[in-house]
């Protein structure tokens, strides 16, 4: 009898430590999955650091904004001389469209550059900014300016026609640089468009001035 206490106690005890052995493993299971946790929080940093593709910019995409403000300032100042100037209701017409497309887009670089802290191109009448004609996106050197504020009728037409070729040119240009070297997704995209709408422009004016 004595015996059989003896192996009933035994037993139990090694019952005991088999059912402490189970909770410490299971602890240590619980461990292991804080440590996963810990994992997947550690990692949760390094993913979430990864810059969301459309907020990042780079240096090709400040060139292209604060060089094609100015230039769009340009052309819209260009534009606002024709209602009272160009004989041509089509002149006057593609001269409006210009002035409509591009006025927006100015704002919208400008709101960039202040977003990235970066500068925005102080304006001014008939910017010249970047002088020296195609040389230089396709800007309007002063001389130039002062002849077509000088015209009117259809020696404003030509004159504003000759010259906005020259600048929409520069334009596609600036843009296609921004395309191929522009991290930041909105401003891909504007120099996309500005591509195929000043391409079609351009087009339209060659035609107007007899160069089909």
């Amino acid at each position: 009898m004595i015996r059989k206490r003896s192996l009933f106690r035994r037993t139990a005890v090694l019952a005991a430590a088999g059912a402490a052995a189970l909770v410490l493993a299971a602890c240590g299971g619980s461990g292991d999955d804080s440590s996963g946790h810990g994992d997947h929080d550690s990692a949760t940093p390094a993913a979430s650091a990864a810059p969301a593709s459309p907020g990042r910019h780079n240096a090709a995409d400040v060139a292209f904004a604060q060089g094609m403000i100015p230039h769009h300032r340009q052309a819209v100042e260009m534009a606002g001389l024709a209602p009272g100037r160009a004989g041509s209701a089509e002149v006057k017409k593609l001269a409006a469209a210009i002035k409509q497309a591009q006025d927006p887009e100015i704002r919208t670089l400008s709101g960039w550059l202040t977003s990235w802290g970066e500068e925005v191109p102080a304006g001014g009448a008939m910017d010249h900014s970047l002088h020296g004609g195609a040389g230089s996106g396709g800007m309007m050197t002063m001389p130039e300016t002062d002849e077509l504020e000088k015209a009117s009728g259809k020696a404003f037409d030509s004159a504003f026609l000759e010259m906005m070729v020259q600048h929409h040119q520069g334009a596609v240009a600036m843009a296609e640089a921004e395309q191929a070297d522009g991290a930041f997704a909105p401003a891909r995209k504007m120099a996309g468009r500005i591509v195929t709408s000043q391409s079609a422009e351009i087009e339209q004016m060659n035609r107007l001035l007899g160069k089909d």
